[in-house]
């Protein structure tokens, strides 16, 4: 098993660890690794630090006291270098001529600039860039004429060959530090493989969502091109840290080009007075089109694009539509429009209501040779070329035999994508999710594809009690692909206990990954639970070019 660190040192990290790495970081400013995974994964979140430290820590800070450290005050603008990217993309920066450290959204390795210090938060601060002194060493011309302003892809300026490396990078500092996996043990450059890239760096997407709203934003120096009625109103993507202000967008590059083909299609008619058409309002909670959602599918026979459009609105009111749905159907990708209403006062683009306005209810894709059909509001890998990639990952870590001898538990499962794809080699799938419709979906896509070995409940894995699992067998190898929160506590108990020859970790979020890893091997000493697994492999996937996440799936086998 790999090396780990001595148990004296062991603790528990739903609680937020010290900050030693901004000791380590101030001591190695020239350090291209990211520093910022000695934080845990609810200090990642924003968490509280309250738990003791070591005497080595200790140990640091007064060495570090002894040097009398730089704390700039709220307001005060420094001049900062960015030396590496952590979590969420933000740029970890240095004081110029201090050791204390600074994160920065939208600033890039190797970035020289003045910032505004915002936020202190203990030993580091927040800041906002003002201006840049001098470029970034890996600087490339972002194509995207929103690229300065949208949250969706902060990272286009930056060749895609140094996104992987901090990518890599930022896996590597999580599993070393928060799942406390030595660097040094001479097993760990076997079981940290290299990134897998994209191939498809642009036009990736399968499913973009746009907003409307009654005010478009616009950036300070644009302040002067403010316009009043219909002319202001906005459709497109929230500016980051807003929920009610909305940048205008009409061509986003990471959507599929028969996409961009309707966003321009409705943004060249539904401002018109004469349809008597109003964006609602997130504040006051008055107006009519909500969202405007575009999915991509294809055609199973000839492998075409397909199109669904689904807006979302306040009331049901299909003559307002009529307009739209006349002119959006005639290009010719476009099979599916539908109306979700969604009448609440909350944002979100789930409706109570659905309704067919034109074509088919569902859109269909291929992946793994299975056909799966999408509807307005189904959970579907949102990269179809790179969900290839992954699930053949998957597959392999898997490891089935063939045979049809084996039993596969899939955890978090969804629609049953990853549960299916492996049903072909195993004696019986048993799938949870606690999404309702998502487990009539998985139903759906079973029987779609002739697949009778697989069975799906409808379940809260957070909340399992102490009779989960007695109503399937014991499985060979268990699948688990949570979202970013990671696994629960009582779930991880559950694997534990379990004692399963393999399981196949799939994260949308290293930190919670490292952190679940950490207690599947090692075992959490303060709950007196032991770990039993060791980790043979971890692969990180980067799905999303442009922007900071990252997915990884991971080997463990019972030691």
């Amino acid at each position: 098993m790999l090396a780990t660190t001595p148990a004296h040192a062991l603790r528990l990290r739903y609680v937020a660890p010290t900050r030693s790495w901004l000791h380590k970081f101030r001591r190695s400013s020239s350090s291209s690794v990211v520093p910022l995974a000695r934080l845990s994964p609810s200090e990642l979140s924003g968490g509280n630090n309250n738990t003791p430290k070591t005497s080595e820590e200790n140990n640091s800070d007064v060495s570090e006291k002894k040097t009398a450290p730089y704390y700039p005050k709220r307001g005060q603008t420094v001049e900062l270098v960015c030396e590496s990217l952590g979590f969420k993309g933000k740029g970890i920066c240095k004081v110029d001529g201090t050791g204390f450290v600074v994160m920065c959204d939208r600033a890039l390795p190797g970035e020289r600039f003045l910032g505004r210090v915002t936020r202190r938060k203990g030993s580091y601060a927040e800041v906002t860039k003002i201006k840049t002194l001098s470029p970034h060493r890996d600087l490339v011309e972002a194509p995207c004429e929103y690229a300065s302003y949208c949250g969706g892809c902060k990272a286009q300026n930056l060749s895609y060959e140094a996104q992987l490396r901090a990518k890599e990078e930022q896996v590597h500092e999580l599993i070393t530090h928060v799942g406390r996996f030595s660097d040094n043990s001479p097993g760990l450059e076997t079981v940290l493989k290299p990134i897998v890239p994209c191939d498809i760096q642009f036009n990736y997407r399968n499913k973009m969502e746009f907003s409307f709203g009654p005010q478009r934003w616009l950036p300070v120096e644009m302040l002067d091109e403010r316009e009043d009625g219909p002319k202001s109103f906005a459709l497109g993507l929230h500016a980051p840290g807003f929920f009610d202000k909305v940048l205008n967008v009409d061509k986003c590059l990471l959507q599929s080009e028969p996409a961009n083909m309707v966003l321009a299609a409705v943004q060249d008619c539904w401002r018109d007075p004469e349809l008597n058409l109003s964006p609602y309002n997130a504040r006051s909670h008055a107006g009519f089109l909500k969202h405007l959602m575009l999915r991509t599918g294809r055609n199973v026979e000839t492998g075409s694009q397909e199109l669904m459009v689904n807006f979302v609105t306040s009331s049901y009111k299909p003559e307002l539509l009529k307009p739209l749905v006349d002119k959006i159907s005639s290009i010719p990708q476009v099979v599916s429009i539908m109306n979700n209403v969604n009448s609440s006062v909350g944002n979100t683009s789930v409706g109570e209501q659905e309704y067919t306005l034109h074509g088919k209810e569902t859109i269909a894709e291929v992946l793994r040779g299975l056909t799966f059909q999408i509807s307005a509001n189904s959970f579907f890998q949102t990269n179809t070329h790179q969900a290839e990639v992954l699930y053949k990952l998957i597959e392999e870590c898997a490891g089935l035999k063939g045979d049809g001898s084996e039993v596969v538990l899939d955890l978090f499962c969804g629609t049953g994508t990853i549960g299916l794809t492996l049903a072909r080699s195993a004696k019986h799938v048993y799938g949870y999710e606690v999404v309702p419709q998502a487990i009539t979906d998985a139903h759906k896509n079973a029987q779609i594809n002739g697949i009778e070995n697989a069975t799906f409940i409808q379940g809260d894995l957070n909340k399992i009690g102490e009779d989960f699992g007695s109503n399937f067998p014991k499985p060979d190898i268990v699948i688990s692909d949570p979202n970013r929160p990671g696994m629960h506590m009582k779930l991880i108990k559950f694997l534990l206990n379990l004692k399963c020859p393999r399981i196949v970790y799939v994260s949308c979020n290293p930190a919670t990954c490292a952190r679940d890893l950490d207690y599947l091997c090692h075992g959490v000493e303060e709950k007196n639970i032991k770990g039993c697994y060791k980790l043979m492999s971890v692969q990180p996937v980067d799905m999303f070019p442009h922007t900071p996440h990252i997915e990884c799936v991971c080997l463990l086998e019972l030691s």
